[in-house]
């Protein structure tokens, strides 16, 4: 009676442990299934949020006899090779163009990047041609909107240029700020600021009829008053872009600049000053700025 009675309750005990092995085989089966709908939706919302745009490379021909140019609407950041059968070279002066060579001849396909400093990528397929029929490349600003905006810590050039045009035509003015002699009038007529970037706009005019050419236009920050047997000590700044030519001030004509300008403000006992020198003559002038008059930019929307 008593094996029996064990018998029986072995046999409860077996049924029981296999039940619970079904059980547990199922929660693993469902706990797949489970992991594997969850990564499925999420990698499918993965490729449904994110966007691969392929970039078209731009054909470029080169030869070892001959230098092929290409002129860029900005300034020309960084270039990469994709071989060394390729020598590049910015041209010497100019920050916006790219002289392109082959190393030797007949070199298999490569390619090349730049990047500009209007933060776009600009890629080329380059082949080489004994007889390019095009040497000189010219890219405008249409053609650079099919190129890719990059990330960059650099200036963003075709912004900086935008907001020196709202600076030109602005109403916002800043007055008392002027200097005139020998029949030259320079005058600063307008402070903005946008994303850390200054832009003063001023006003040169000629009333001779002496055409005033201008050798420099430069920005220091000075020392109010220099200590004696102690040199003056200036910091000059340089701009980041200029709207409009800064070559000549025809007699009787009047020009309007934009200068584009890291931020800064100026410490105690200094000052900006704004220096226009005459080429070759004697029209010196000289603007001074204080801290109260820079705090006061106008904002550029």
């Amino acid at each position: 009676m008593m094996k029996s009675k064990s018998k029986l309750i072995n046999y409860l005990i077996l049924i029981k442990f296999q039940k619970m092995k079904k059980i547990s085989a199922v929660m693993v089966i469902g706990f797949f299934l489970l992991t594997t709908i969850n990564s499925a939706q999420a990698q499918e919302l993965i490729n449904t949020n994110t966007q691969i745009k392929a970039i078209a490379p731009y054909p470029l021909t080169i030869t070892y006899y001959k230098t092929t140019n290409i002129l860029f609407p900005y300034a020309i950041i960084s270039v990469d090779r994709g071989s060394k059968d390729v020598l590049v070279q910015k041209a010497e002066g100019v920050q916006n163009v790219l002289h392109v060579k082959a190393a030797k001849q007949s070199f298999p396909q490569t390619n090349l990047t730049v990047i500009t400093a209007d933060g776009k990528l600009i890629s080329f397929l380059v082949d080489y041609a004994e007889h390019p029929s095009v040497l000189n490349l010219s890219f405008t600003t249409d053609q650079m909107k099919s190129s890719v905006p990059i990330l960059s810590e650099t200036v963003n050039q075709a912004e900086v240029q935008e907001c020196t045009k709202l600076a030109l035509v602005s109403k916002e003015k800043v007055n008392g700020v002027k200097d005139k002699r020998f029949g030259i009038r320079m005058k600063l007529n307008g402070l903005f600021i946008h994303d850390d970037i200054l832009y003063l706009r001023m006003s040169i005019a000629n009333k001779t009829n002496i055409n005033y050419d201008i050798d420099q236009l430069r920005f220091y920050i000075r020392d109010q008053k220099k200590v004696k047997r102690t040199a003056a000590q200036e910091l000059e700044i340089n701009p980041l872009y200029v709207q409009g030519d800064t070559s000549v001030i025809a007699g009787q004509t009047e020009k309007v600049f934009v200068f584009a300008v890291s931020k800064f403000t100026i410490p105690n006992k200094k000052y900006l000053a704004i220096e226009l020198m005459e080429k070759n003559g004697g029209r010196h002038l000289q603007l001074h700025l204080k801290n109260r008059t820079i705090v006061k930019a106008a904002p550029i929307d």
